[in-house]
């Protein structure tokens, strides 16, 4: 089964996307080499196997497997071409697709940013699975030098290393909304971190971990 793992690794991750976005509407994909595994569209996240999941290449052509593949492919695959991460993450989840529905971008409140970039830019309104919103997606992200975008009136995408990376940066960029609309809800204008503040958090993110 060609690209085995990534398709397990889809399959695994993919239940998360219930936390994170209503009904159908997240998609996520494993990239290895000139081809990714993605999820599957208009499927319940828990109701496929590693053979139903969908291959693609970057260059958005289908390879293989047994279901039709998510609607977001073109996002996707311009998002693999774009630069060499390994998974990428789509949610509409709540917070940040208000930020998304308000076109305002989500800028560097928190230290924990960095794991995307130093802010989360906005990317123009296109229709959903069309070329032209995945070139608005690409060219945000690379003037932001950003690792996630929001798509205006649409949701968020994250990318990583890898899946659990991925997810995981998606659940930080959604927090770090709802500590930024919270604050102005409640009359508050959150103090933005310096450049100079937020170099410092990277450097210190490089021996994070075990």
């Amino acid at each position: 089964m060609r690209l085995a793992e990534e398709r397990r690794s889809v399959v695994e991750h993919a239940p998360s996307l219930a936390s994170l976005t209503p009904g159908r509407t997240g998609n996520l994909s494993r990239r290895s080499g000139d081809a990714f595994a993605v999820t599957p569209t208009g499927v319940p996240y828990d109701a496929f196997g590693a053979e139903d999941v969908p291959v693609v290449g970057v260059d958005g052509e289908r390879r293989g497997g047994g279901m039709e593949p998510s609607s977001e492919v073109p996002m996707h695959a311009a998002i693999y071409r774009r630069a060499d991460v390994g998974a990428i993450v789509h949610t509409h989840s709540p917070w940040t697709t208000t930020l998304a529905t308000a076109g305002e971008e989500l800028p560097p409140i928190h230290y924990m940013i960095v794991a995307v970039g130093r802010r989360v830019p906005v990317a123009g309104y296109a229709p959903y699975g069309t070329d032209e919103l995945a070139a608005k997606v690409v060219a945000a992200m690379d003037e932001a030098d950003s690792e996630a975008a929001i798509l205006q009136n649409h949701g968020l995408v994250v990318t990583g290393p890898d899946l659990e990376t991925a997810v995981e940066n998606a659940v930080h960029v959604e927090s770090l909304a709802r500590m930024y609309l919270s604050a102005r809800a409640a009359g508050f204008e959150p103090t933005e971190l310096s450049d100079d503040q937020l170099a410092a958090v990277e450097e210190q993110f490089e021996s994070y971990g075990q």
